[in-house]
């Protein structure tokens, strides 16, 4: 069986502790969906690949008069995850709608691209913000340290580089005007 990527998120999650889909996608939502985003619609279905598949099971556990299953990984899971794990990284790739619209600017004459450029930066600083109070807050240990720090940097260096072509757009504009 061949697993999505949302389902290595499951294992890997499940790898630290017993958990339901609401607090996977809780923990989902502050951590990997900086970088590997993950929705219900996704980790439901998953979950019942899996179970099916025997990675993980599900045991009923309501709260608050809420339907609620808990899984956990299995020992197939653990030997699924760790293969994974163990495997090179195939995909290495960012989506990033103010890139393609950056990319398409032309369209415009390039009037869009300011816009977008400014919009991408206070995007990259608000993410900062946010992985800082995550950093603040509640640090992450090991591994999961190194790729909060990742995001960090990364965001860092993404709001400085709009602001660099900002300007270089902006000083490209006096210019041609002069």
């Amino acid at each position: 069986m061949e697993l999505s990527p949302t389902a290595y998120v499951i294992l890997g999650m499940l790898d630290w502790r017993p958990m339901s889909g609401y607090e996977i996608k809780g923990i989902v939502d502050k951590s990997t969906r900086f970088f590997w985003a993950a929705s219900y619609g996704q980790i439901y279905p998953e979950l019942r690949s899996l179970s099916e598949a025997g990675l993980v099971t599900g045991k009923a556990n309501p709260q608050g008069g809420r339907k609620r299953n808990v899984y956990r990984l299995t020992a197939a899971g653990r030997r699924a995850l760790r293969a994974w794990l163990e495997a090179e990284p195939e995909v290495y790739e960012t989506r990033d709608e103010g890139l393609l619209k950056l990319f398409f600017a032309s369209a415009t004459g390039g009037e869009s691209a300011p816009k977008t450029l400014e919009a991408m930066g206070r995007g990259h600083r608000r993410i900062v913000d946010q992985l800082r109070a995550t950093e603040a807050q509640s640090p992450p240990e090991g591994f999961a340290y190194l790729v909060l720090r990742y995001g960090i940097e990364f965001h860092e260096w993404n709001a400085a580089w709009c602001e660099r072509a900002g300007a270089a757009l902006e000083e490209t504009a006096d210019r041609s005007a002069a």
